[in-house]
């Protein structure tokens, strides 16, 4: 088999099409559940930091180039700083996303437990059996 063959024969399968799918609507996702951290939780959250913007949380690391009111003004003059306020939004976008993926797989796993319990219909043969079974028990 050629190698452009190969290739195209692995391109074409299901799995990476499905992967990519999975991919470009991840990254969809992913910017709706920042809109979500970014426009309604960390406002929520500010409200308990009194009203300070979660990213300009941060620790000035070099002290020599002056002092520095927001992360921004830091980054301008190339001061080092230690910007854990936006480390932390990260974090939350993570966990947020994360138990949504766990409360769709949950979901996912539900469905597909009810169709696995729906009980079969017995083949004529295997009711055959449960009846000799059940006069064999009768009969000791």
């Amino acid at each position: 088999m050629s190698f452009i063959k190969e290739f195209k024969e692995f391109a074409m399968k299901g799995n990476v099409m499905d992967l990519a799918v999975g991919v470009i609507i991840g990254g969809a996702f992913g910017k709706i559940i920042t809109s979500l951290v970014d426009n309604i939780l960390m406002p929520i959250i500010g409200l308990f930091t009194k009203g300070k913007n979660f990213n300009d949380v941060f620790y000035v690391l070099d002290t020599s180039k002056g002092d520095v009111a927001t992360l921004a003004d830091a980054k301008a003059k190339g001061i080092a700083v230690f910007a854990y306020g936006a480390f932390i939004q990260s974090v939350i976008d993570f966990l947020i996303i994360a138990f949504c993926i766990f409360l769709l797989v949950k979901f996912m796993n539900r469905l597909t437990r009810k169709k696995e319990e729906a009980p079969a219909e017995l083949s004529t043969q295997e009711k055959l059996l449960m009846e000799i079974r059940d006069e064999l028990k009768k009969s000791r």
